[in-house]
């Protein structure tokens, strides 16, 4: 049997087989495919999975191209097959990923190729073809699956010799990949993960960093924390909640450098966890949120969904505050602030007057003004939650321009 020892890109001729066995075995393929998919499932059902999951189309375009090259090159042997080498290699990456040994995989060839033989035995009774061409086919197939064999073996080997700082590198493109939202391409990511020695959490936090950053923090993250230090806007990205641990090891690693932690979500929704964490930081800047060396976004919520849209905002205070734009700027400001602390606390007279540094009585007196101005608005809850919104919004929104 000839033996191929490298994957040369125009294969060898595959002499004596006449040129015009191709055109019989052309309309085979099809068939051929469905088949050795089945026998593959049948016999080795550790591939059912890859055959009708998402790595599917790829896996029938591997098997159809390894056919399909053959039989062209029977019909012109100075035919590329350079489709065909990557996606061979592609196999063997996925068999590296998978952690399974090459000899399954080489084995599923092998099988192929006595499919394919037994299909070529069928055509050979059909068109009366002589044993001695047969026997040159089988001889011609199996040269061919080493040829197979030899390409799948380079993409085992270049995933098993990865080194270290290119695993470094695609896990920086994995979390920029997790952080740029849904729709997550699944078979991409996973690919990924198996690439870069990470699995894909359940649950995982964001962290947004204020550069710029010490050279050490990157050294002093836990190794399965994904990093990318080197942006204009830094993050993290942590599997799972933040624990105590984790917490330890964030105040270490960042070592006096400010930060905000985004909510803890599932992968697809990771792009809104740093988005909401970034725009905490970008309200400390502005002086509506008190800042700390870590913030924690899951205290700011309400000031986030008021400030998400500031337009919108203006828009309802507009149409809630209405019953008072008659009125004069400064008389108009008191009574919005008294109305403020009156909806949002509750509280009676007095203690409004405590925090307006008023006397109760001149409360009294503005409430009443208020009662005349809205009416009924003021008990309707609908009104009530949608005045008392804005007026927190308007609130938060002056602390910002202060």
């Amino acid at each position: 049997m000839p033996a191929i020892t490298q994957s040369p890109d125009i294969g060898e001729p595959l002499e004596p087989l006449p040129r015009e066995f191709a055109a019989l075995m052309r309309p085979e393929i099809p068939g051929l495919i469905k088949e050795i998919g089945m026998e593959v499932q049948r016999t080795y059902p550790v591939y059912a999975h890859l055959f009708n999951g998402p790595q599917s189309d790829a896996i029938r375009q591997g098997v159809e191209q390894a056919l399909a090259a053959f039989v062209e090159r029977v019909a012109d042997p100075g035919t590329n097959s350079a489709l065909r080498d990557e996606l061979l290699r592609k196999f063997g990456r996925v068999e590296a990923y998978e952690g399974r040994d090459l000899d399954t995989l080489l084995g599923a060839y092998r099988l192929g190729a006595r499919v394919a033989l037994r299909r070529a035995k069928i055509i050979g009774r059909t068109y009366n073809l002589s044993p001695t061409l047969i026997l040159a086919f089988a001889d011609a197939l199996f040269a061919y699956v080493d040829e197979l064999e030899a390409l799948s073996r380079e993409g085992y080997a270049m995933v098993q010799n990865r080194a270290v700082s290119d695993v470094a590198a695609l896990r920086r493109q994995l979390l920029h990949l997790v952080v740029a939202g849904p729709p997550l391409p699944r078979a991409t990511i996973a690919e990924l993960c198996r690439d870069a020695s990470w699995q894909l959490p359940a649950e995982c936090t964001l962290v947004a960093l204020r550069p710029p950053l010490a050279e050490l923090v990157q050294a002093g993250l836990d190794r399965d924390v994904l990093a990318d230090v080197s942006l204009p806007q830094p993050y993290l990205l942590i599997p799972g909640p933040l624990t105590a641990d984790r917490l330890a090891m964030l105040g270490s690693a960042l070592a006096g450098t400010s930060a905000v932690v985004g909510l803890t979500v599932p992968p697809a929704q990771a792009a809104h966890s740093i988005r909401w964490a970034r725009r905490v930081l970008q309200l400390i800047d502005d002086g509506v949120v008190a800042d700390a060396p870590l913030v924690h976004c899951e205290d700011h919520l309400t000031t986030l969904w008021l400030l998400s849209d500031t337009a919108l905002v203006a828009q309802l205070a507009q149409r809630e505050l209405a019953p008072l734009d008659e009125l004069s700027g400064t008389r108009r400001d008191r009574l919005i602030e008294t109305l403020r602390v009156h909806v949002s606390t509750r509280a009676p007279a007095e203690q409004v007057g405590e925090m307006l540094g008023v006397h109760a009585q001149t409360v009294r007196y503005r409430l009443r003004n208020l009662d005349s101005h809205f009416g009924h608005r003021l008990l309707d809850p609908d009104h009530r939650f949608a005045l008392e919104a804005a007026l927190r919004a308007l609130h938060l929104g002056g602390k910002r321009n202060d």
